[in-house]
């Protein structure tokens, strides 16, 4: 049977530590994962690859929102891909959209051919597509290694049917459940898909450890708890991990 892997999606370069300490097979890196993940500095990139031996993958996306992008947005991704390569990233996360909903095959193709060779994952535009299975036939023209999926829902649990459909027709293609996913969720799909690689934050709330506390500021949206951060939780991953272990 396939090996199965586990690749957690992190935004510092402590998460970093806490998943190759958990165990985790492979890294997505990020900045910005409360926004669903926005690309990383180079300077980020560079410190979590002087402290983990863990094959990462750079998530490239130049803004939160949608998946159509603006010839300037899209010329900021082809650079990110070159830069990001020539740094010895792996792998590179991205996706683009038409304004009717279908993938933009021009520009995934032209960030593909910058990426030369790195292992492609196309993200979770993909579960915003007009028509999934047509999304994994042009993904597959395209030659993506990876497709990245909720199944078109809001947690990989609900949309478990739809991702079983897609490697049922992967041809290939690795199709990898995100969103929700913890030790239990792998237990499951492993015994119940066909799915053999799982994406997971392991994400939890971490306390500042400032003594003083500004009152009535606030640097971004209300209601944001700016004396805590998200951080990949080491035990979380370890957990996961462990369960793959009798599998």
């Amino acid at each position: 049977m396939k090996k199965i892997i586990l690749e957690c999606c992190v935004d510092s370069v402590q998460s970093a530590v806490n998943a190759r300490n958990g165990e985790a097979d492979r890294l997505e890196l990020c900045s910005a994962l409360a926004l669903g993940g926005l690309s990383p500095t180079v300077s980020l990139f560079s410190l979590v690859k002087k402290s983990c031996d863990l094959p990462i993958n750079v998530l490239l996306r130049p803004r939160e929102g949608d998946f159509l992008y603006s010839d300037y947005e899209l010329a900021q991704l082809l650079d990110e891909v070159k830069t990001f390569k020539s740094l010895g990233a792996n792998g590179v996360v991205i996706g683009c959209l038409n304004t009717d909903g279908s993938l933009d095959m021009d520009n995934m193709r032209k960030l593909i051919s910058a990426a030369d060779g790195m292992d492609i994952t196309l993200h979770r535009a993909f579960d915003v597509s007009r028509d999934p299975l047509d999304t994994l036939k042009k993904a597959q023209e395209l030659g993506v290694k990876t497709i990245l999926t909720s199944g078109c829902a809001k947690n990989c649990t609900l949309g478990k049917a739809l991702i079983q459909t897609l490697c049922e027709n992967s041809n290939g293609v690795e199709i990898m459940a995100g969103s929700g996913v913890n030790a239990d969720v792998i237990a499951d799909f492993a015994k119940t898909t066909d799915v053999r690689a799982f994406h997971m934050s392991g994400k939890q709330r971490v306390k500042s450890k400032m003594k003083y506390i500004a009152q009535n500021v606030s640097m971004g949206d209300e209601g944001v708890d700016e004396y805590s951060i998200w951080q990949t939780s080491e035990a979380e991953v370890k957990r996961a991990s462990n369960v793959l272990l009798f599998l």
